[in-house]
């Protein structure tokens, strides 16, 4: 289960997360209305097999010249460039650049088996390389002016952009609640909360909402994409914050912008951003629109002859790259809908480090682009935030950057700007393995070209050993559900361990890994011993109770030990041990020798019942978790047949369990004592109703008896 757990923490934490996140121009011919609507995505091709070795160690051949144009040879990766690190005012040589940047990535498809790459590099006004490499689709090599990427999450700095220019034109306010720009059925409630939610709290990802993942931020299916309204009514998730209080990214919250936005401007969504952004900046190779057959309740589709050059999405496994379907993301297009090329992005880029404006067009004014490099909200000092709905990036050097990550199923990208050094770094992948290029290129960039590496890492303090229990313990993610079997699955993948090494380090340690902090000054500061990221506590009566994670895009609580992982194992071992032994009891005990009232043969009865329905509840969850490999197949298919059952068989466990609390007493009177149960069998009752008991109260409160609730 451990590669759906890695899966799902890209999507819940990642690029921020699920989906890493906005004057009338004529519309490029490219989005213009079609006369016949684009086809309907074609069924994947079969899987795509890599040679066996050595040749499957081979870096993957380059893209047709066009693509890929002809660079130096590509260098370790490791040397410094000629004469050391740059001034912060030096442009990167191209060739060097060039070299650089095509030793990482290549040794990056290969280690990570990354089927397509597309990379971006601007400096100083100007693109320094475009370069694509590997393949987008069987005998279609990866073009970087021409090959369309699912940039996930980066589509929301295109929806804060269109909402600041709403802003700027005086239709919407920073501090004014947003129900005041949505139709009424998109309201927000106040759910108990007596403080609104404003608009800034939808761009600082501080509006207090729950999350969901599974289930319905991705479609397969055409047949099931909703209008973007229809879908912020009917997925409305709960507040389960005062809004302003901490910032955990929400994808919900980026739609309720992107509604509003269309909403105040009186143009659909889609429209808004072609007329607004990607028309005036010439990104012809960049939409919102997606290859579904036309319908008259959703926007226009994606044009074919754009629909043609998408990258189809891959899963590495067995061997080969499986090819996926298309990831509709329409019903959510503010948080994730866009798909843009290599080439275009650079444009994106340059206007963003030119302070809204590029070759004449000017997007948004010098107010807004001050705002999207200046910290609007974060949750800890010294920790990352957002820049006008940006994210913050540390870079090495001490540089700081500003830009977004952008995750799908299968589609990795992240773009980062560095306006101290007029640079824009853009890089995407196209395969479920790419995570970790997309997240260290731009970093290895700046250190490789810019800063030197640490010499030696920051050690401990020993002091910190002194009281281990102010951090040490476990702590759960906010970006989360909060009810149901969302919420369980989202407990198990959503837990980081804390503890304290005898020099002085703390270590956290949950899915993604271990790292290792050094204490940074002030109380419940951290940096990373061999790093850049800096995290923090929110230290209460002498206490950790919360803990800020460096990309300041969430929180996580800590919990008592009744939520902890290893609990809920325990449990569950124990709670299995007793239902086999209860049914071993029964199979080996002599009935004819056996006495025992009517009431005790009806307490056996129920318990043996019970015992079998833990177990199937069990074999249920292994079933799910050996498919759960797929992340598509858990998240298209949420909750899927197994789950229900599994949860349906702990639910009826469950309240069985209650009765057989209830017959216990009834159990220890018995009548006289040739014709009742012997002492120790009426322990050995008792005690296995007790473990169920324990066991389907831990999973009451972790959401898990909820089979109606997928």
């Amino acid at each position: 289960m451990r590669p759906m757990l890695r899966a799902l923490l890209v999507l819940v934490l990642g690029a921020a997360g699920a989906l890493g996140a906005t004057s009338t121009a004529q519309v490029p011919d490219q989005l213009a209305p079609q006369t016949q609507p684009p086809p309907a995505p074609q069924p994947p091709p079969a899987v795509i097999h890599v040679p066996s070795a050595p040749a499957a160690h081979r870096a993957p051949a380059p893209a047709h010249p066009q693509a890929h144009p002809a660079a130096p040879p590509p260098t370790t990766g490791t040397a410094a460039p000629t004469g050391g690190p740059l001034a912060p005012g030096t442009p990167i040589p191209p060739a060097e650049l060039g070299a650089f940047v095509d030793g990482v990535v290549r040794e990056a498809m290969t280690t990570n088996h990354i089927a397509g790459v597309a990379v971006a590099v601007v400096q100083d006004g100007q693109v320094v390389l475009k370069r694509g490499y590997g393949f987008a689709a069987p005998g279609r090599p990866v073009d970087a002016d021409a090959t369309l990427f699912r940039i996930g999450s980066i589509s929301k700095t295109f929806t804060w952009i269109a909402l600041m220019k709403e802003v700027e034109a005086g239709r919407v306010r920073l501090a004014s609640p947003i129900n005041l720009y949505l139709p009424e059925p998109l309201q927000i409630r106040d759910q108990g909360f007596s403080q609104p939610i404003l608009v800034r709290d939808l761009m600082s990802h501080s509006a207090g909402f729950e999350d969901h993942v599974l289930g319905a931020l991705f479609e397969k299916n055409p047949d099931r994409i909703r209008p973007l309204a229809d879908f912020l009514r009917e997925e409305r998730p709960r507040r389960v914050r005062p809004p302003a209080q901490i910032s955990v990214y929400s994808n919900y919250g980026a739609m309720l912008a992107g509604e509003a936005t269309s909403y105040v401007n009186g143009r659909p969504f889609q429209d808004l951003i072609e007329s607004e952004i990607t028309g005036p900046l010439a990104m012809n190779h960049t939409t919102f629109r997606e290859p579904y057959p036309a319908r008259a309740d959703l926007p226009r589709p994606m044009p074919a002859a754009l629909a043609a050059n998408v990258s189809t999405g891959y899963r590495w496994a067995n061997g080969g790259y499986l090819p996926q379907g298309f990831e509709y993301v329409t019903q959510g297009a503010p948080a994730g809908a866009a798909s843009a090329t290599a080439g275009d992005m650079a444009r994106y880029m340059l206007m963003i480090l030119n302070g809204g404006q590029l070759e004449g067009a000017t997007i948004y004014g010098p107010a807004t682009a001050q705002g999207f490099r200046t910290t609007m909200f974060a949750n800890a000092p010294g920790v990352n935030g957002w820049d006008d709905g940006f994210m913050e990036f540390a870079l090495p050097g001490g540089y700081r950057g500003q830009g977004h990550g952008g995750d799908t199923l299968w589609f990795h990208s992240e773009m980062v700007t560095v306006p101290a050094l007029k640079l824009g770094v853009f890089v995407t992948t196209n395969t479920d393995t790419g995570p970790v290029l997309v997240s260290s290129l731009p970093n290895e960039i700046v250190e490789h070209f810019y800063a030197r590496p640490p010499v030696s890492p920051t050690p401990g303090t020993p002091a910190l050993t002194d009281d281990r229990r102010i951090y040490a313990g476990t702590y759960l993610n906010d970006r989360r559900s909060y009810h149901g079997l969302e919420k369980f699955v989202l407990m198990l993948i959503g837990q980081t361990k804390v503890s304290v090494t005898d020099d002085g380090r703390l270590l956290t340690s949950g899915d993604g890994g271990v790292q290792a902090w050094a204490p940074d000054g002030d109380p419940g500061h951290f940096r990373s011993v061999d790093g850049l990221e800096t995290t923090a506590f929110e230290l209460k009566d002498g206490r950790a109770v919360r803990w800020f994670p460096p990309s300041g895009a969430t929180a996580a609580d800590r919990v008592g030990v009744i939520y902890h992982t290893t609990t809920l194992a325990v449990m569950a071992v124990l709670a299995a041990l007793a239902a086999v032994a209860t049914l071993v009891g029964l199979a080996v005990r002599d009935h004819r020798e056996a006495r025992e009232t009517p009431t005790q043969a009806r307490a056996s009865l129920v318990q043996t019942t019970v015992s079998v329905l833990w177990l199937l509840a069990m074999a249920s969850a292994g079933v799910f978790a050996a498919g759960a490999s797929d992340i598509g197949r858990v998240v298209y298919g949420w909750p899927g047949p197994w789950v229900v059952i599994g949860s349906s068989c702990a639910l009826v466990a469950a309240l069985l369990t209650v009765l057989l609390l209830a017959l216990t007493p009834v159990v220890w009177r018995g009548g006289r004592r040739l014709d009742s149960w012997s002492i120790w069998r009426k322990a050995r009752f008792t005690l296995t109703t007790v473990i169920f008991a324990a066991f389907g109260a831990q999973l009451l409160l972790w959401g898990a008896l909820a089979p109606w609730s997928g």
